[in-house]
């Protein structure tokens, strides 16, 4: 039985949707569900290779019943079968382990690693990349999970005549894609290039595209020993129809394509009169059994299309109809430039940025800032740095990747004017003890997220007691000086402080500021 090749196809729409997804720094809902659709897909590749497995370790078995020589086929038959189950049960074991620690952390699987969203349910820890990083890279279970393929793909070839393993090479699906991470501008290890920064949701395709190879492979030494002991005519009597999209997500105004091809659920497929259309055109089909479709995606949101498969049934020699309904989704670029913190840039601190460019690959996208002598620095993971140096307003703009220039602007302020206190107190009445406790005067940001350390430059410090002269102390910086704490330790009660003339200044200041005097009645 011939396979169609949709399980190759779509693990190029999975590395495209997740580039297309970690290159923006939200992962946005659209990318989600597209994620699920293409996981959805390949589950059922997968449930269709597991019918047509079932259905020919027992055709093998009869068939070498009648041709003894070729007893050793029917003995690695079950290998196979046990090679595809030991090594989707491996992958399983992980995608378990990866719900359950991104989710409620009981150790299995339950309701709690899930929350509800309207009338489904979705995984809790679907954006998560710690653990996907974590797990997979830090703690090695990638590079396992790399040998493990390594293994089995190794396991399924030995299973062929040592004359013939050179032709069953590609055919066993389940391997390591070097010509991808391999050739990847940053030089990282095939665990880190697949599951680094990962969120779950978007490795869950993956693994169930390594259980899809495995099954695949299962499926073609199956299909080699069939053929062996003379295979070629068992018959079809189960169809579907598939379509493999190479985006199942798409920006409006760029085309939508996808192959459209028969599948077979039992032991063999033959693309003898097989005519394919979508909503209601015939397409050219190719001598592999596939045609393709092609449609231009004018407005965003959910597409349906409705793909037809008629063949003439070798079991019934009667011509059949098999219909389907797919879906994909289509979206705009769109772009974000957000202040962390605030939506201002002070002078004298860093301020945060985070920028996003959904649908736009990283490499192509452009960020240019100019405006109140900003200086933007890239930190990696769509996160900047900006400084600016002059009060005005900036101007970030993005572009490239198919993206028009869009402008974001942000005002640009100073830093805000401190209020200064003596202990926690603007100014009132202070017992004796505590105010001759003070070391001096504190400059405090109220209501200001960023670490931004203003001081005090200095300011004069008067006493006025009762039946007596004004005594004044000049006093430079925040920190009492020898003359102020002495003027300060006289303290009574019925004394009355006065701070005047209070000078501060902030990072980015290129002058003292005012910050205004406090008065205190000592008690």
């Amino acid at each position: 039985m011939s396979i169609p090749k949709q399980p190759r196809q779509l693990m190029i729409n999975i590395m495209y949707l997740v580039l297309t997804a970690l290159l923006a720094l939200n992962v946005s809902a659209e990318i989600f569900n597209a994620f699920k659709l293409v996981n959805k897909s390949l589950e059922e590749s997968n449930a269709a290779l597991d019918k047509s497995n079932e259905s020919l370790v027992p055709s093998i078995d009869k068939r070498a019943l009648a041709k003894p020589e070729f007893t050793r086929f029917k003995e690695r038959a079950p290998l196979a079968v046990q090679y595809g189950k030991e090594f989707t049960d491996y992958i399983n074991s992980i995608v378990d382990d990866l719900i359950d620690k991104s989710g409620n952390k009981n150790g299995t699987v339950d309701d709690m690693d899930y929350i509800v969203v309207g009338d489904h349910k979705e995984l809790k820890g679907k954006k998560n990349k710690d653990v996907t990083t974590r797990e997979m890279v830090n703690n090695k279970k990638g590079l396992e999970l790399k040998n493990k393929i390594i293994e089995y793909r190794e396991k399924f070839l030995s299973l062929v005549d040592d004359s013939l393993r050179a032709g069953m090479e590609s055919e066993v699906a389940l391997n390591i894609d070097d010509e991808t991470w391999k050739h990847s501008k940053t030089k990282r290890s095939w665990e880190e290039f697949t599951f680094k920064q990962m969120p779950l949701g978007a490795c869950l395709p993956i693994f169930t595209k390594f259980i899809n190879d495995a099954k695949s492979s299962e499926n073609a030494i199956l299909n080699h020993f069939s053929k062996k002991l003379g295979g070629e005519d068992v018959v079809l009597d189960k169809f579907t129809v598939i379509s493999s999209p190479k985006k199942n997500y798409v920006i409006k105004g760029e085309p939508f394509e996808t192959s459209i091809s028969l599948a077979a659920s039992t032991s063999k497929a033959t693309n003898t009169k097989v005519s394919l259309s979508v909503n209601g055109s015939s397409l050219n089909v190719n001598d592999e059994g596939e045609a393709v479709w092609k449609t231009l995606a004018n407005d965003v949101g959910t597409k349906k299309y409705n793909a037809v498969a008629t063949v003439t049934n070798p079991v019934t020699g009667k011509t059949d109809t098999y219909k389907r309904e797919f879906e994909f989704e289509v979206g705009e670029r769109s772009c974000n430039v957000s202040a962390e913190k605030m939506n201002v840039f002070y002078i004298g601190v860093e301020n945060p940025v985070g920028i996003t460019a959904a649908g736009v690959p990283s490499a192509q996208l452009s960020v240019q800032a100019s405006g109140g002598g900003i200086d933007l620095v890239k930190q990696g993971g769509g996160k900047y740095v900006a400084n600016v140096k002059s009060p005005g307003e900036a101007t970030i703009v993005l572009s490239g990747g198919g993206l028009p220039p869009t402008n974001f602007k942000f005002r640009v302020k100073r830093i805000p004017t401190p209020v200064p206190m003596l202990s926690d107190k603007r100014g009132g009445a202070m017992p004796n003890g505590v105010f001759k406790a003070q070391q001096g005067v504190i400059p405090v940001l109220e209501g200001f997220e960023f670490d931004a350390k203003c001081t005090i430059q200095g300011f004069n410090l008067v006493r006025v007691a009762p039946r007596q002269d004004a005594q004044i102390v000049a006093n430079t910086g925040g920190r009492f000086s020898p003359q102020a704490n002495t003027l300060i330790q006289q303290a009574k009660p019925g004394d009355r402080y006065l701070f005047e003339q209070i000078k501060g200044r902030c990072p980015g200041d290129a002058a003292a500021r005012d910050l205004g005097d406090m008065s205190f009645q000592i008690k």
